[in-house]
């Protein structure tokens, strides 16, 4: 997709939003119309991003929370502005994402275009309160699942790393002080945004991440950490880090800056995720503060970051699905096309069931936590069926295409390879 074609993304915007009456009933109109015109393989490098200056906004009369939804807490009807977010995010993955995910893989390098042009989407938006110069009136953990699935239809990786900074402006949203909210969140909402990122998981067996390696001690007035994390999403271009650590013998969440003193990166290639540039990043008395006070909830904080994988996964199970279906139909064996064998047929329907099982989860468990209500056990039933299913989805989309899935013409072994993570990452989205 060209520039012409962005633009036309955001006239076909402009003219349904112009048509509809939410906005001025939520009050964003005009924040809306703004939104839519507008190393080394062997050792350890210091990182490679200055520190971004994140100047305080006019004081805030006390750190912002969203409201819960008010909507019924399991409704499958989508909004006027879901759908229409949908439908452009499905076309942007459609016709941006998706070709240019080969040779990101390739690469192992995020397409500097794509990130422009996915910075002109404005879903940060979304997660900055007007207060703050953004459109997010309510909590909106529904819309945000939505968005990871029709973004990992384009491609999981591409998707991942165009939601981290969106996972990190909810997370300053729903937990930041106001100090904090003040200092960082604004910057989110400007026209070029800092790419920030998550670092939790740690190169450990049977990583658990409610214990954690990583330290911070108290120093003065803020904390000092050391440790090392693991497959952190393009690290060495982040200019903000939420990194997990242990404090006082329980989990706690740090607002690191990009180019602090004592980061240091090595490469930590794995097998799927490679547009994503994941490094391990290492901590030696890294001055952070804090995220949040007495209402930060850990294991919230790790749920909602289960549910955007979910939803990225189930985006790119439904692109796996669809591929399959279209090669059953047009590969000929024997006189007939192979969808006509019963085998591959019970296969493909088992693909749609777990697919359509996982997004009811899914979507449960993400009404639950928009309506603000306890969602953990119905976030953990969804993440443990598509820790199983994603990969089976996978591994059944490379058998059915036979030697074809085994090789890179056809796009089925790479998704193959990013679903594996699911299992994997814990965390480092937020929906």
């Amino acid at each position: 997709m060209n520039a012409n074609q962005v633009q036309g993304l955001g006239l076909n915007m402009l003219g349904r939003f112009a048509q509809s009456n939410w906005p001025d009933r939520l009050g964003v109109r005009k924040s809306f119309e703004r939104l839519l015109y507008t190393g080394s393989k062997t050792g350890f490098q210091l990182a490679g991003v200055a520190a971004r200056q994140f100047n305080k906004t006019p004081k805030l009369d006390g750190k912002q929370r969203l409201p819960a939804a008010a909507k019924g807490v399991f409704d499958l009807s989508l909004s006027d502005e879901q759908q229409m977010m949908r439908e452009t995010l499905q076309r942007f993955a459609k016709e941006m994402l998706r070709p240019a995910a080969h040779a990101a893989d390739h690469t192992g390098e995020f397409p500097a275009d794509i990130r422009t042009q996915a910075q002109e989407l404005g879903l940060n938006f979304y997660a900055v309160p007007e207060a703050l110069g953004g459109m997010a009136a309510e909590q909106s953990v529904v819309t945000n699942v939505l968005m990871a699935e029709d973004l990992g239809y384009g491609d999981f990786t591409l998707g991942a790393v165009i939601l981290a900074p969106m996972g990190v402006a909810n997370a300053l949203t729903r937990w930041g002080t106001k100090e904090q909210q003040e200092q960082y969140l604004s910057a989110f909402a400007e026209e070029v945004p800092p790419l920030a990122t998550f670092a939790l998981c740690e190169a450990v067996p049977a990583f658990n991440p409610n214990q954690l390696s990583t330290r911070a001690l108290r120093d003065g007035g803020s904390y000092v950490l050391n440790g090392e994390k693991s497959l952190v999403l393009l690290a060495r271009e982040a200019e903000l880090f939420l990194v997990a650590a242990e404090l006082d013998g329980a989990p706690a969440v740090f607002i690191v800056k990009g180019g602090a003193d004592g980061i240091a990166f090595r490469e930590d290639p794995g097998m799927g995720l490679k547009a994503g540039a994941t490094m391990k990043m290492r901590l030696d008395n890294v001055r952070a503060e804090k995220l949040g006070d007495a209402d930060f909830d850990y294991q919230a904080f790790l749920d909602l970051g289960a549910l955007a994988w979910i939803g990225l996964a189930i985006g790119t199970c439904q692109a796996v699905l669809d591929y399959t279906i279209q090669y059953a139909n047009e590969r000929i064996a024997f006189g007939e096309p192979i969808s006509h064998r019963q085998s591959v047929a019970f296969m493909i329907a088992d693909m749609a069931i777990e697919i359509d099982a996982m997004r009811m989860l899914l979507w449960n468990a993400a009404s639950l936590a928009e309506a603000g209500k306890p969602f953990h056990r119905e976030a953990y039933l969804a993440r443990l069926l598509a820790a199983e299913k994603t990969m089976k989805i996978g591994n059944d989309g490379v058998q059915l295409l036979g030697g074809h899935g085994f090789t890179k013409e056809h796009p089925v072994e790479r998704w193959y390879r990013d679903l594996r993570a699911v299992a994997v990452m814990h965390s480092g989205l937020h929906a």
